[in-house]
């Protein structure tokens, strides 16, 4: 049985959670807390080990996990909640942890901080400290901070808070065993905790002795400390969500309250005074038991001085992109051939087979010469690109240089009126534009999420990643002498730069006419460079992403390849389905420096943008069947014989670049948004200026001579 959570108006408050179901089948339920980067996914992970779930909150597009995992003979289950830097909820993800720490009759919580800046960590502590008394420090990252000479007194911690405080480092297993037995203490009543929490000026005070008795007499399950404090710091919008929870009567006597008492008068001077407060009590703790050797912290600011200068900043990130695009080039050519080699072996085999058993002519093209063939091209040219791309990426990923490549672009987001995070969307982007799509839920703000919804199609994924690789490997690397590996590398990574200013453009056309509105700010968490975890890197980028992307491509590529075949196959007069479709294609095409088959290619592939080369290479061919991938001078044959220029081959490549999402894309648009309108409207902007550029760049090199 899962842990639900809703939000309903005129709910009593003992029916908006279901942790008690949850409770018939475990002991005790626990939340988890942190800031982004704390490793708070890795705790979880430390805990749960392979018991999890994840999902989406019910109403709500964040994403939750949970777990389980039995100590002592009891059953826990923890509920991961987002990462947050505060509880005055303004974003999502924090209404949602602030709500189920309010609401979600949990049995403790515990919050994970980073040992390397527990200072700013402290400012979240001290607010669940407010909201619950059974709260666990969790001081994470401790291998990182020895590092770097940091040394925690975790001791005068605890008692300077009045709760638990247990130091681990989650990736290597250090201090699990003893959180969770802090954990089964504080949740069995053998510690019970007594926070400290904070004293504020008498003017506060004395309001919070007035509400503070009132609230408890209407309240039971929250707070009433935090509740009043709320009322008497916070804006209508928080109230009026924590008002949610809430049944008709409560809400109305409450209100009532608040104007008894004018809980609104000066609300901004009371903010700044209670988070004045909580810093004030987070640098104490740091000066007094957090012990820092600053030439250790001083290494890392020195390479990020480089890493995110103005002037070295952007060009590092492009070298860096480099260097993985050549690695993964010059890497992905012998272990592409051997698989090419190995799988249209096996289809000679299947082919003998076939003939033995008498099988019927269109049977064996249909299954062989369509699906299997389209099949063994997909793997053989997909699978080592992917195998290396990921895990470099997952490595960069790891070492916290992904974050500093964020940081980098935001200001070029912010010129084009467009959210700071978008740029970390767009990164997810080069995985896969649908988890891109996902990650836009990270943006707060309505319209910007639009805005980086509606342009993440515009950097490559890496079902776009082969053909772009195996366009510039056949028209640079085979006549490119001494530069055959480097052009390559270039013309993807200008691509790439052409891809990140579309969307740059784009943002900023949308925020000035459709979208209209000011940019919002946030903060970016720029986490300590770390040494990546093999395990991790391997599992991520092999399991999460190589293999998934790779079985996505493949169950869509191989019927595909059945249908082109068919179609190539069936004749209408002189000419195949395919070759007449071509022809109607062709003189539109022609104007944007493509052709009929090309154009074709990019509407069948429409499922997957990885079979669009297939598709074209079983089109060229009057046969329908797809010519064997010997290796790329045979590709390289087959695109010359059939009039390719460099001028198609860099249109081709811009069009795949630019052009519409693929099916997966568009139905999380779809999904995300809620919005045929937006999902059209996700649908025509890529193609029209993937359109528009094709002909900007055939138009020019007709104008020189040189189409």
């Amino acid at each position: 049985m899962g842990l639900t959570f809703q939000s309903t108006q005129n709910n009593a408050l003992t029916d908006i959670f279901t942790v008690d179901k949850v409770k018939e089948n475990a002991h005790y339920v626990i939340a988890l807390a942190g800031n982004p980067n704390t490793g708070k996914s890795t705790v979880f992970n430390a805990l749960t080990g392979l018991h999890q779930h994840t999902g989406n909150w019910p109403g709500k597009t964040v994403v939750n996990a949970r777990g389980k995992f039995k100590y002592n003979n009891k059953d826990n289950i923890i509920v991961d909640l987002p990462g947050t830097y505060s509880l005055f909820a303004s974003s999502v993800e924090e209404e949602v942890a602030r709500d189920f720490i309010c609401f979600g009759n949990s049995d403790a919580v515990i919050v994970v901080a980073d040992a390397t800046c527990l200072e700013r960590n402290m400012n979240l502590v001290y607010q669940v400290m407010e909201l619950t008394d059974n709260v666990i420090l969790c001081i994470n990252l401790i291998d990182e901070a020895k590092k770097k000479n940091i040394v925690i007194d975790a001791k005068g911690i605890e008692k300077e808070l009045g709760i638990p405080v247990v130091l681990c480092a989650a990736r290597s297993g250090i201090g699990i065993k003893e959180l969770k037995e802090t954990l089964y203490e504080v949740t069995t009543g053998k510690i019970i905790s007594k926070p400290n929490k904070i004293k504020y000026k008498d003017s506060i005070e004395n309001k919070l002795k007035l509400i503070q008795p009132l609230i408890e007499s209407k309240i039971t399950k929250i707070n009433s400390r935090w509740f009043s404090l709320r009322l008497i710091d916070s804006d209508p919008k928080l109230i009026n969500s924590i008002f949610t929870h809430l049944d008709e009567n409560s809400t109305a006597e409450i209100l009532k309250l608040i104007d008894s008492y004018s809980a609104y008068e000066d609300k901004k001077i009371i903010r700044d005074e209670i988070s004045n407060q909580i810093y004030k009590s987070a640098e104490h703790i740091k000066q007094k038991y957090v012990k820092i050797d600053k030439t250790k912290i001083n290494r890392d600011r020195l390479i990020d001085n480089y890493i995110t200068s103005k002037t070295f900043g952007i060009p590092l990130m492009l070298l860096v992109l480099a260097l993985v695009f050549w690695i993964t080039i010059t890497g992905a050519n012998i272990p592409s051939e051997m698989l090419a080699n190995i799988l249209f072996a096996a289809q000679n085999k299947l082919t003998i087979w076939f003939n033995n058993i008498n099988a019927p002519t269109w049977l064996h093209g249909i299954l062989v010469l369509g699906l299997y063939r389209t099949l063994a091209w997909v793997v053989s040219v997909m699978l080592p690109p992917m195998a290396i791309f990921f895990p470099l990426f997952t490595i960069l990923e790891d070492l916290g240089y992904l974050p500093r490549v964020a940081f980098n672009l935001d200001h070029l987001f912010k010129k084009a009126c467009a959210h700071g995070k978008q740029c970390l969307t767009m990164c997810m982007g080069f995985g896969c534009n649908a988890a891109g799509i996902i990650s836009c839920r990270i943006i707060e703000s309505p319209r910007e999420r639009l805005i980086a919804t509606l342009t993440n199609n515009f950097v490559p994924c890496n079902g776009r990643f082969p053909t772009l690789i195996a366009i510039s490997a056949v028209f640079f690397v085979v006549k490119g002498g001494t530069a055959a590996g480097i052009l390559p590398v270039l013309s993807i990574t200008t691509l790439v730069v052409i891809g990140i200013s579309i969307t740059l453009l784009v943002s900023y056309a949308l925020s000035k006419t459709i979208l209209k509105g000011v940019p919002s700010t946030f903060t970016l968490e720029l986490p300590p460079y770390r040494m990546p975890q093999i395990g991790r890197v391997l599992y991520t980028s092999i399991i999460d992403r190589t293999i998934f992307v790779l079985w996505r491509a493949v169950i869509v590529a191989a019927p595909a390849g059945a249908i082109t075949w068919i179609l190539a196959n069936i004749h209408i007069g002189n000419l195949s389905v395919i070759g007449h479709v071509a022809a109607f294609l062709n003189p539109f095409a022609q104007i944007i420096g493509l052709d009929g088959f090309i154009l074709m290619a990019f509407i069948l592939g429409l499922p997957a943008n990885e079979i669009v080369l297939p598709i074209l290479l079983m089109s060229y061919l009057s046969t329908g069947s797809m010519v064997d991938f010997d290796n790329i001078e045979s590709f390289r044959k087959i695109l010359l014989a059939h009039g390719w220029t460099y001028l198609t081959a860099l249109n081709t490549m811009l069009f795949s670049l630019l052009h519409w999402p693929c099916a997966t894309t568009l139905l999380t648009i779809k999904k995300e948004t809620g919005s045929f309108k937006w999902t059209a409207l996700s649908i025509v902007i890529p193609t029209v200026i993937a359109i528009t550029v094709c002909f900007i760049t055939t138009t020019i090199f007709r104008l020189l001579g040189l189409a």
